[in-house]
């Protein structure tokens, strides 16, 4: 029966994984926006949020004398780059990148409460203060984008009816 320790490092290597794919996702999509400025500078700030949070699991995994799972990273932004491009062939990309966006964020908080609970129980506080750190920012995007969704929707219904570029 896998230990409390045990489980904390499996799931801190899989939000390494996830945040990998978090990256290519958001860095796919932001060099794509054109016509939302709002929406590509606070995609662009996220990515590099991601970055660090990326950064801040490995240090975690390494403190804790494992490390990330190369596996899981690989599969994480091939998953990440396949939604990226999954835009190209959708007439409404900048609508369902925007829902795309907030459900990933949800997934995200829920992985973070699962490891700062875990986290709390294995004793291992530094661990739980950077989850803690990292789920603030994936609370504040999601909030972001739940804010911005109507927004982003009118404008891209407008470019629509007057004959311009609403796709991204």
């Amino acid at each position: 029966m896998p230990r409390t320790e045990d489980r904390l490092d499996q799931w801190l290597r899989d939000a390494h994984a996830m945040e990998q794919q978090a990256v290519k996702m958001l860095d796919g999509m932001a060099d794509r926006i054109q016509n939302y400025p709002d929406l590509k500078a606070r995609i662009t700030r996220h990515a590099e949020e991601t970055r660090l949070q990326a950064a801040a699991i490995a240090d975690c995994l390494k403190r804790r004398g494992t490390d990330v799972s190369t596996l899981k990273d690989m599969a994480g932004k091939v998953m990440g780059l396949g939604q990226a491009f999954s835009g190209l062939v959708v007439g409404d990309e900048i609508i369902k990148g925007s829902m795309a966006g907030y459900t990933f964020e949800h997934m995200e908080i829920a992985a973070y409460r699962v490891l700062v609970a875990t986290a709390e129980r294995a004793g291992d506080i530094e661990t739980r203060d950077a989850c803690q750190a990292i789920l603030k920012e994936e609370e504040e995007m999601a909030a972001w984008l739940a804010e911005h969704l109507a927004p982003t929707t009118l404008r891209y219904l407008e470019r629509e009816a007057s004959g311009q570029t609403a796709k991204h």
